[in-house]
């Protein structure tokens, strides 16, 4: 039976690892600072798959480019949606 690439099980760990942090956060909480400290740990789980999973470090630069475009349509998504959020008026609870 062949073992499993060493790359998959340190990054299956680090996941794990990242994933407990943010089950004691949501159960310790840290007041204000937690939201920051689950963005950065959400942001490193995110980075560990595109990195490892999507093999963004080995492939060609085809690659960065659509990964690149999809974040910027992500961030365009968040903004219009902040905007919609935040120029709504506050209407009566239904």
């Amino acid at each position: 039976m062949p073992r499993p690439p060493r790359r998959s099980v340190f990054s299956w760990l680090g996941l794990l690892a990242l994933l407990a942090g943010t089950i004691g956060l949501a159960y310790g909480g840290l007041g204000s600072v937690a939201p920051a400290a689950l963005i950065v740990i959400a942001a490193a789980m995110a980075a560990i798959v595109l990195i490892v999973f999507m093999e963004l470090d080995r492939g060609v630069s085809l690659l960065w480019v659509f990964a690149g475009a999809g974040f910027f349509w992500l961030a365009v998504l968040f903004v219009l949606t902040g905007i919609d959020y935040w120029t709504r008026y506050s209407f009566a609870p239904s």
